[in-house]
């Protein structure tokens, strides 16, 4: 179940290799290990991607890429769990990120409202910079070793449960399941 539903939903290997920015690697892109999905190169790859998703830098996908190559883990699903962090989401990781922080460092919370201004941004690092990069490296550490094992019971889980599928299929010749019909 989960490689259909991967497979499914990522970006296949020559729309990923159209991108400029990640031909930067060149001839590192053509080991097949990078694109084949399986147990090993998802784990690896939501542990990759889940990282980088939380680390508040530009570029992150190079980061990732530079980081699944020599890791050997599925750059597809590696790149698509980077994109977690987006817009949309960044703002709530980003404050769950300096709250995270703020906890650890037992540091109060610094009331700040956005301006788009290099002061702003030179304040801001001064103000929430040391809990805000705590919490961002601590969230990505959380959530890159809970998606290596996640996934991996989430892995083992569906095979078993196609193994059981397979094994009652046999004992059963009458019963059918759901994949096995067709409309």
């Amino acid at each position: 179940m989960p490689k259909k539903l991967f497979k499914k939903y990522l970006p296949s290997a020559e729309k990923i290799k159209q991108q400029k920015i990640i031909n930067l690697f060149g001839s590192l892109l053509h080991d097949g290990n990078l694109w084949h999905l399986n147990r090993r190169s998802a784990r690896g790859a939501f542990a990759v991607g889940l990282f980088w998703a939380w680390i508040p830098m530009p570029f992150q996908m190079l980061a990732a890429v530079g980081v699944a190559i020599p890791l050997r883990v599925n750059i597809p699903l590696t790149l698509a769990l980077v994109w977690l962090s987006n817009p949309l989401t960044m703002p709530i990781m980003f404050y769950l990120s300096y709250l995270v922080g703020t906890v650890v460092l037992a540091s109060p919370l610094e009331p700040f409202a956005f301006e788009p201004s290099l002061e702003w941004l030179r304040y801001s690092l001064h103000t929430i910079g040391k809990p805000f990069l705590l919490g961002s490296v601590l969230m990505a550490i959380a959530a890159s070793i809970s998606g290596y094992f996640l996934i991996d019971w989430l892995w083992r889980l569906s095979v078993k449960k196609a193994q059981l599928a397979k094994l009652l299929k046999k004992t059963r010749p009458g019963i059918r399941n759901k994949a096995d019909t067709s409309d």
